[in-house]
């Protein structure tokens, strides 16, 4: 049981959304699906769920094809886009069991509400109307309607966007369970969420896989160190790349600059000297702890 896109390419008119991206996701493990703002994460969400068509590559969810056979994939599907969309005026339980009506899931559908409202912590608040919940609970309902066809798949797109931080721990442990037995797609930016409960990463930007890989090897491929540097004035980033052993580097809004390289490298010797010449103060220099945030700044990065 997997989820299996080849070449997948999406264009809109003249813009590339997607350019022929490949990657698996497969029962039991977590797969976190990243990349900047506009990178085409949403729109390959949608190709996935056959809620849009693919322009090219061909996309499988266990074993059918999205564009061939789009009913079979949906009903393996639990998909929760960014925006959760709920009828507010609902009361929890009520929603529910509509939800469970279109799912057409006849005489079982309040065994099966019950079974998600306990599962997604909901009981003290299933009579409650939706409009009246935190961001928190509302999040679980959107995740309890996924779940109410006890689909194989879920595809869950910003699931933790705009909790608190007890939320945040509440839905990543909710996730966690539900990745054991279930095939698990997880956008998130928070990208301590994704370290911390995906198996596998890939990483797209600008439409292009950039990256595909269990988190460990991930950090392990991608063993390059970091160093942010500050000036007390501006500096001449294309001097500032002529520094042997900077493999790539970026600009931050405050002009400051992260610098990437190949352990091993003395790179902070190097840049003292580069200040020295140019006649340029440090006001600050530090190492910086290599983690997947930093991995994906570097691959996302434009500079």
């Amino acid at each position: 049981m997997s989820v299996e896109v080849k070449e997948l390419t999406k264009v809109f008119g003249q813009q590339v959304a997607v350019d022929h991206i490949s990657f698996s996701a497969i029962k039991g493990k977590i797969t976190g699906f990243l990349g900047p703002n506009g990178a085409g994460k949403s729109t390959t969400m949608k190709i996935v769920t056959s809620f849009i068509p693919p322009t090219s590559g061909t996309i499988t969810v266990c074993g059918y094809d999205v564009v061939a056979h789009p009913l079979e994939v949906k009903r393996r599907i639990g998909y929760l886009p960014e925006h959760n969309p709920l009828y507010l005026d609902m009361y929890v339980h009520e929603y529910l069991l509509f939800i469970a009506s279109l799912h057409q899931l006849g005489r079982h559908s309040i065994t099966r509400v019950k079974q998600v409202v306990g599962l997604c912590g909901l009981t003290t608040e299933q009579n409650k109307k939706i409009g009246t919940l935190s961001k928190g609970y509302r999040q679980r309902v959107g995740i309890a309607q996924t779940l109410l066809h006890d689909p194989e798949v879920l595809i869950l797109d910003e699931p933790t966007n705009g909790l608190d931080p007890n939320q945040i721990i509440e839905i990543r442990k909710l996730i966690k369970e539900l990745g054991r037995d279930k095939i698990v797609i997880f956008s998130s930016h928070i990208l301590q969420e994704v370290e911390a409960i995906c198996d596998q990463v890939v990483i797209i930007n600008n439409g292009k896989l950039v990256a595909n890989s269990s988190v460990k090897e991930l950090l392990k491929l991608n063993e390059v160190a970091c160093l942010y540097v500050r000036f007390n004035s501006p500096v001449d980033v294309t001097s500032l790349k002529s520094i042997a052993g900077i493999t790539s580097m970026q600009l931050q809004p405050d002009g400051s600059v992260m610098l990437f390289y190949q352990p091993g490298t003395n790179l902070q010797e190097a840049v003292i000297r580069y200040a020295s010449t140019h006649n340029l103060q440090l006001a600050e220099m530090k190492q910086i702890e290599q983690n997947l945030e930093s991995i994906f700044r570097m691959l996302t990065s434009n500079s």
